[in-house]
């Protein structure tokens, strides 16, 4: 059995809005300790159309600091990114140390819609697994993190929310005729994201596949994940009070912190 066809789709728990403040509140955590810790975070967020990349994400970031990440949506390249080395233009988008990149689609579009629409050639997108690979397995030599999330819904699932959106005026600017050009290849889509898995799934990058069919369940298994991943090997505690202000907040304030 193919590795989507097994995912399971879990509801989310009764608790899933408190449970997702929780963890919002984890990964601010994680965000400074990876601050002082140097420690760049990649995480790369792929999925079918509708999925609900962007409410993962949205979810995501929404309570970290906005100076020490950066959310990166991914479109068809440029005229001039074209002229470039294909994964050029994500370059210039890697985390500095202590610091977040969120990819919003990422560089395995190479390997699926490029692959399956024919926008790359077959020697380009066969060549791209081991490209991809080789450069996750310098940044990770680096002390980078690489999260990998890929949200999987049933086709059942997707119509209902293509449905949804074409309905809601407002939400009808997430659609255009490629939504449904893709529609009609899922079969080609499903081939190449589970030879996609296959062959980029290490142990210094590996690929973590949720049932999004609920979004409540996805926001909570996506953002588990980033948090488990990011602090593996991570000093938790909390940053000490630096002596001067410690002096400030006496002399100032007229009190001493119980950490100063």
């Amino acid at each position: 059995m193919s590795r989507l066809a097994a995912l399971a789709h879990p509801r989310p728990p009764e608790d899933h809005e408190d449970l997702l403040k929780a963890l919002q509140r984890r990964l601010y955590a994680l965000q400074t300790a990876c601050r002082r810790a140097g420690r760049p975070g990649l995480i790369l967020v792929e999925g079918w159309d509708a999925a609900g990349k962007g409410g993962l994400i949205k979810r995501l970031s929404a309570e970290l600091d906005p100076r020490f990440f950066e959310v990166v949506p991914i479109a068809a390249p440029s005229a001039e990114e074209k002229a470039e080395h294909w994964l050029q233009r994500f370059w210039r988008w890697l985390p500095a140390k202590g610091e977040w990149t969120i990819f919003d689609r990422t560089w395995y579009g190479r390997v699926l819609v490029e692959r399956v629409e024919g926008f790359a050639t077959e020697a380009e997108w066969r060549r791209a697994y081991g490209e991809i690979v080789e450069t996750e397995r310098m940044l990770a030599a680096t002390g980078m993190v690489i999260v990998k999330l890929f949200l999987h819904i049933s086709q059942k699932e997707q119509d209902a929310r293509f449905r949804e959106r074409l309905e809601d005026p407002w939400k009808r600017w997430k659609m255009g005729t490629e939504d449904f050009r893709n529609r009609r290849q899922r079969a080609a889509y499903e081939a190449a994201i589970e030879e996609m898995l296959e062959r980029t799934d290490t142990g210094f990058a590996p690929w973590h596949l949720v049932g999004a069919n609920s979004k409540a369940h996805a926001r909570l298994a996506g953002l588990a994940h980033v948090a488990e991943r990011l602090e593996a090997g991570l000093d938790l505690s909390p940053p000490p009070l630096a002596p001067e202000l410690a002096a400030l907040a006496e002399a100032e304030l007229g009190f001493r912190p119980a950490d100063g």
